[in-house]
């Protein structure tokens, strides 16, 4: 019998929170939101858990790192978040619907960190285009597979 896993929220800047629980309802996947005191989360149904965690930064992270379990998957757009999902042997989609492999994370923490460097030696990027309706759908499509997978191959 498979064991019940759930899809791991960072809800403190999401903007597909609607979109994964109506994912999860769709496939039986319990949701668990976790964001700080500072926002605020809507009781979504029986099978959707919030959790919040105090001000402190990146305790949402941190609460997510200490709880995500193997076979798991994390929604967020954090790269050291998500690369941490994944040596627990998670899953982890960005919010904009790219899974985070461990072939693709080194990479995208290297050009994280380049950037920053970029920053603290004063030249400025550009930041995330805007959030648009065409990566809502790409999003809601990549989850919608990754689940459907997971289904077929009694993973979940």
């Amino acid at each position: 019998m498979p064991t019940t896993h759930r899809i791991v929220v960072d809800a403190d800047s999401c903007p597909v929170k609607n979109e994964v629980i109506l994912a999860g309802q769709a496939n039986s996947v319990p949701v668990m939101l976790v964001a700080s005191y500072d926002h605020v989360l809507k009781e979504a149904g029986n099978h959707v858990s919030i959790v919040q965690v105090d001000r402190a930064d990146q305790s949402a992270d941190l609460y997510i790192a200490n709880h995500i379990k193997k076979g798991d998957i994390l929604i967020s757009g954090d790269f050291g978040l998500a690369a941490m999902a994944l040596g627990k042997g998670a899953y982890a989609l960005s919010v904009r619907g790219q899974l985070y492999t461990n072939e693709n994370i080194d990479y995208l923490l290297d050009r994280r960190h380049a950037q920053m460097k970029m920053r603290r030696s004063g030249k400025h990027s550009k930041g995330p285009k805007p959030f648009t309706e065409e990566d809502r759908k790409n999003f809601l499509q990549s989850l919608t597979r990754l689940l459907q997978t997971l289904q077929e191959n009694s993973i979940i």
